[in-house]
């Protein structure tokens, strides 16, 4: 007898075409921040991501690594989450899963609205992107001024650091945030934390990270 197996689907994505920048930016107010979808626009498209329980699980534990490395670290961390990231200028933008300000914390410390026409972009953006449809966002990043990114799509985390003398990304196996960190390492407690449960994980993690420190 078949075995249907039955297939999850982390995240709704929508993409639209022949969008202006001004309809991007007066969905973004109508939408409001009450939300869970996020958005990004570049040159005339426009995606509309809703995500679901394995990407949101996925980010909200990652974010965990983050904020516990930096705090092993004794770095100063800004978390701003799904911040709208964008330039009138350029007409780009886009809404990450979760964002960071690490070097650039200083600058930003004391600010709840942060805008990239006159603040510095975050340090390292996180996407989770599960989904072979998705807009490439690289490009938006680059033209924003984002260092680093890391791209979660289920199995691997990839990171791409922006090269200066190139103007585009450069997949790296380490974090440019964190040198001494390969990201693959993080990927077993990601499967742990669906085994023995987060709070038992992330009290490993912090054991580990201690090692480094």
């Amino acid at each position: 007898m078949m075995q249907t197996v039955p297939i999850t689907i982390p995240e709704n994505r929508v993409i639209l075409n022949q969008i202006t920048w001004e309809t991007f930016k007066q969905l973004l107010q109508e939408l409001g921040d009450n939300r869970s979808s996020c958005l990004a626009y570049n040159e005339g498209i426009l995606e509309i991501m809703t995500p679901l329980g394995k990407h949101e699980h996925s980010k909200c534990f990652i974010s965990d690594l983050v904020a516990i490395i930096a705090d092993e670290m004794d770095l100063n961390i800004k978390k701003m989450g799904s911040l709208t990231l964008k330039k009138e200028i350029i007409k780009k933008g886009v809404e990450p899963d979760a964002c960071y300000y690490l070097k650039n914390e200083p600058l930003v410390r004391q600010k709840q609205n942060i805008t990239l026409d006159l603040d510095p972009p975050p340090d390292l953006v996180l996407e989770i992107d599960m989904s072979n449809s998705s807009l490439n966002k690289l490009p938006i990043y680059a033209a924003l001024g984002v260092a680093e990114i890391w791209r979660y799509n289920g199995n691997n985390l990839t990171g791409f650091i922006f090269n200066n003398d190139s103007q585009d990304y450069q997949e790296s196996q380490y974090s440019l945030a964190f040198p001494w960190l390969e990201l693959s390492q993080l990927l077993p407690f990601l499967q742990q934390s669906l085994q023995d449960g987060e709070t038992k994980t992330l009290r490993n993690f912090r054991q580990w990270v201690r090692r480094f420190s």
